[in-house]
């Protein structure tokens, strides 16, 4: 590992000494992350049509109209036995028994430097294609997005990557990955920013818009310009219009919290039944099948249904029974365990509430109704942004592929107003209501997410001063005159912590001429300090030396052995936490390219 290490250090040091720049050959990785991540987006969606084949006998992506002609006894057989494949798979082999997904991207960036496991990424792009393809009523953005970010975590782990040029590589996958199944550069690259990084870096935008640019090559070169949605024109009747799509921008916040109190009380509930982890999608996937005998709309990824609503096919009554059936499947599959992201169900959800608010917008005021094909966009973006929490990125899918700056405008105001109540009602996006019941929350700041993301062992100090069990007082006192702190670590002979001695240990033992070498080490020492672990956090032993009082803590290889291998001090977190924010700084301030190595 080392010599690979050492020759990919060589490597890039000669990349760097010919292109001149890290900034460079930065932008060099974003260009092949964005392709690969283009590829995978393809072979994903191939993937998913082909299960999809396998089980309803239809590859297309309307695949509601072939299922309306389909036995019962079928449309329920391939949901549910797909289903148990899924729950079994996920109690055998994924970790923590739970599907993979946007959240652990977020997680990744904010708490572990931008890195992911390669294994659960594949295992989890597994679960998610053939939930899909069995007719989980989810979404394949939020599984691209998963694989797009993993592609970017492994690049950055083969060359051995920084932190800073880590977190970025993982922003480029994300970016292409949302470009890629949107046909939306623009809004791959601010949705990395504002979703999985949190926030805007300079140093970093260069090189995300071009993976995010190199996505939608790739994707348009084999699907065509029209890679998700078929948009009809559409145009503003009039600006008196916009109080109405500000009370739809209403409507589609309280639907998205709805949404995300459902789906954790679904999972309460059922926690609460007993009812075994690898049954749980089972569950879900009957009671897709059964609602697909009425209504074939909500199978699947449900794209076919959004054109026929952005095309007016629908009616009140249906727009309105498809909306409930769908968030009720949304929040069962979400409950239970199925694979699959959330972004088509909000944009399904979106299109029709909003159609049926335009529906009934027009016949009240027909004179000043663009009508409902244009409330059904607005109504997209506006239950995307809220559930996201991403009111720029998805304003800005809606403009790129509409091209309409009036009705943009729309989607705005509709978009912000969401996202401001479901943000005031539960304090964000689903993916941060996700991460809050981990007891995880990107809202503590980069601040105390940089805390977290040091670890003791790039701290902590291997110079301290160590004394035998045995060890008598007189040797006890010149030692401790001579240690670094003032404190002794009373070590056994395997080098496992027996305690600490520190001046106020000996108290009047330190100059009582009558106390003579009788009285040792182990007699002196506090035993069983406390102690942190080479992998715990900085903030962690912060925390620790704040309820203890001690301003320095010896740090052991693990809980069990305790094997000492060296000891922090509360100067050494702070002045390591202080280098880390300034590099965050200069990161997003664009003063200096990140670090590669």
């Amino acid at each position: 590992m080392a010599d690979i290490r050492l020759r990919n250090r060589r490597i890039f040091t000669s990349l760097r000494r010919a292109l001149k720049g890290e900034q460079l050959i930065l932008s060099l990785l974003a260009l092949v992350v964005g392709t690969l991540v283009g590829a995978v987006a393809i072979v994903f969606r191939e993937a998913l049509l082909f299960i999809q084949k396998l089980g309803f006998g239809s590859s297309d992506e309307a695949v509601h109209y072939f299922l309306q002609n389909l036995p019962a006894w079928h449309l329920i057989m391939v949901p549910t036995l797909g289903g148990l494949v899924i729950g079994v798979f996920v109690y055998r082999f994924m970790p923590e028994r739970r599907v993979l997904g946007v959240a652990d991207v977020i997680d990744a960036a904010a708490f572990h430097d931008g890195r992911m496991s390669v294994r659960g990424g594949i295992k989890a792009a597994l679960v998610n294609v053939v939930s899909l393809g069995c007719g989980a009523s989810l979404g394949r953005e939020g599984p691209v997005v998963h694989m797009g970010a993993t592609i970017g975590s492994w690049l950055t782990r083969i060359l051995h990557l920084r932190r800073s040029a880590a977190r970025t590589l993982l922003g480029c996958g994300v970016a292409s990955a949302v470009a890629a199944s949107f046909n939306a550069p623009l809004a791959g690259a601010l949705f990395a920013h504002e979703v999985a990084l949190g926030h805007y870096a300079l140093t970093a935008f260069a090189p995300i818009v071009l993976a995010s640019v190199s996505g939608t090559i790739l994707t348009r070169l084999y699907f065509g310009h029209d890679v998700s949605f078929l948009i009809p024109a559409h145009e503003i009747a009039s600006f008196l219009e916009f109080p109405a799509f500000a009370l739809l921008g209403i409507c589609a916040g309280i639907l998205s919290i709805v949404v995300v109190r459902s789906v954790g009380i679904t999972q309460q509930f059922i926690r609460s039944t007993g009812l075994p982890v690898w049954a749980r999608p089972a569950l879900a996937g009957l009671a897709v099948g059964i609602m697909a005998v009425g209504y074939p709309q909500i199978v699947g990824v449900g794209y076919g249904a959004i054109n026929d609503a952005l095309y007016e096919v629908y009616s009140w009554s249906l727009l309105s029974q498809l909306l409930v059936v769908k968030a009720v499947l949304v929040v069962l599959c979400l409950g239970l365990g199925f694979g699959g992201g959330v972004f088509s169900p909000a944009l399904f959800l979106g299109a029709m509430l909003g159609g049926a608010f335009g529906l009934t917008a027009t016949a009240l005021l027909p004179h000043l109704s663009s009508g409902h094909g244009a409330y059904t966009l607005v109504g997209m973006g506006a239950v995307a942004a809220a559930m996201l929490g991403a009111p720029i990125s998805t304003t800005l899918i809606i403009f790129e592929l509409t091209g309409d700056y009036e009705l943009t405008i729309a989607v705005m105001v509709a978009s912000v107003i969401a996202s401001m109540i479901a943000d005031h009602a539960q304090g964000g996006s689903f993916f941060g209501w996700q991460l809050r019941q981990r007891g995880l929350s990107h809202r503590w700041g980069r601040e105390v997410n940089l805390l977290r993301s040091l670890k003791v062992v790039d701290v902590m100090s291997k110079q301290f001063a160590t004394v035998l069990p045995d060890e008598p007082l007189s040797r006890l006192r010149e030692k401790l005159i001579n240690a670094p702190y003032g404190e002794l670590f009373v070590l056994d002979p395997d080098g496992k912590l027996v305690g600490t001695i520190t001046l106020a240990d000996l108290r009047h033992a330190a100059f009582d001429p009558d106390i003579g070498d009788d009285v040792t080490a182990t007699q002196l020492a506090r035993v069983e300090p406390p102690v942190v672990c080479r992998e715990d956090s900085i903030e962690h032993a912060i925390r620790l030396m704040e309820q203890t009082g001690d301003e320095h803590l010896p740090v052991v290889a693990s809980d069990d052995d305790r094997l000492m291998i060296g000891f922090i001090h509360e100067k050494d977190a702070m002045m390591a936490y202080n280098r880390g924010l300034l590099e965050l700084h200069s990161e997003e301030r664009g003063d200096a390219p990140p670090k590669l190595f």
